[in-house]
C-alpha cells in the first residue's frame, strides 16, 4: 500500500525534517512525500532543507514540494526588487547568509550567491497538488471553489476564517499560519495540528519551542520533533478523511 506523509512549513530545520524522514516507513519506489510550502527562512539550515528535498525529489518522482509565500518572497525580490523577504520577521536575511549571499549597505545592492538550481527548483514549485485522497495547498483556499479556480495570492497568502472553520469539500492539507493561531476548537492540545471540518492544517510553528510535524494520511499519526529532542508520534482521527474515501467508494461502487 501506498503511504502519503506530509510535512508541515518545514522553515529551514533541516537535522528536524531528516530525522523525521528517517523514522518513518518511507519507500521510495511505493511513497509520496508532499511538502506544503516554506521549506526556507528562519531555521538554521535553509539551503540544506533545499539541497535535501530536491534528493527525495531525484530519487522519487512522487515527491512533491509546493511553493510558498516565503519561496515566493524571495523569487519577488529576485524578479522584481520587492523588498518584503528582507523584513527580519521574515527570515529571508537569515536565509541570503546561510546562502553567502552578502549586503552593501553603502550601495544598497545585494551580491546573491544562491545556486541556480536552488533558483530554478522555486520557480518550478506547484501552488497546489491533488490526489484520490485530498488537496494540499500551502494557505488555504476559497470555500465552494477548487485550488485551480483560486488566485495564486489566494493559495500562499491567505488566512481565511470561513475556510478554517467552515470549509466541508474535499480534506485539504495546508500550512502557512500556525495552529497556535488557529480557531481553537480544532486543535486539541498545544503543538499539535488543527482539523476542522476538512481543513487540516500542519504548520506546528518554527519557534525554538515548536515542532515540526508530518502527518501520516493512511494511519492518522503525526510525526514530530521538538528542537534537540527525538521523534515522537501521536494519533489523530479525522473524519473527513474517512467520510470521503466512504464517499468515493459508494460512487466508484454505483458506477
Amino acid at each position: 500500500m501506498e503511504n502519503t506523509y506530509v510535512f508541515g512549513d518545514v522553515h529551514g530545520r533541516c537535522r528536524q525534517l531528516r530525522k523525521i524522514v528517517e523514522s518513518l516507513d518511507y519507500n521510495p519506489r511505493r511513497d509520496r512525500i508532499v511538502f506544503v510550502g516554506d521549506l526556507i527562512d528562519r531555521g538554521e539550515d535553509a539551503p540544506g532543507v533545499v539541497a535535501f528535498v530536491k534528493e527525495l525529489k531525484a530519487q522519487n518522482p512522487r515527491v512533491v514540494a509546493l511553493r510558498g509565500n516565503h519561496e515566493q518572497m524571495l523569487l519577488d525580490l529576485l524578479d522584481e526588487g520587492d523588498p518584503l523577504w528582507l523584513i527580519p520577521e521574515n527570515g529571508g536575511i537569515m536565509t541570503m547568509n546561510q546562502y553567502g549571499c552578502e549586503i552593501d549597505e553603502e550601495t544598497a545592492t545585494i551580491s546573491l550567491h544562491i545556486p541556480q538550481e536552488h533558483i530554478e527548483f522555486f520557480r518550478s514549485m506547484p501552488y497546489f497538488f491533488e490526489d484520490e485522497k485530498a488537496l494540499y495547498v500551502h494557505a488555504g483556499i476559497v470555500p465552494g471553489k477548487h485550488p485551480s479556480e483560486c488566485e495564486s495570492d489566494v493559495l500562499i497568502w491567505t488566512r481565511d476564517l470561513k475556510f478554517f472553520k467552515l470549509y466541508r469539500g474535499k480534506p485539504c492539507f495546508f500550512g502557512h499560519t500556525p495552529t497556535r493561531y488557529l480557531p481553537q476548537d480544532g486543535v486539541r492540545r498545544a503543538g499539535e495540528i488543527y482539523v476542522c471540518g476538512s481543513a487540516v492544517g500542519l504548520d506546528t510553528g518554527c519557534t525554538y519551542e515548536d515542532p515540526l510535524s508530518c502527518f501520516h494520511v493512511e494511519s492518522g499519526t503525526v510525526y514530530r520533533m521538538y528542537p534537540e529532542q527525538d521523534v515522537t508520534a501521536y494519533h489523530v482521527s479525522i473524519a473527513c478523511l474517512e467520510n470521503y474515501q466512504q464517499q468515493v467508494n459508494q460512487v466508484s461502487g454505483g458506477s
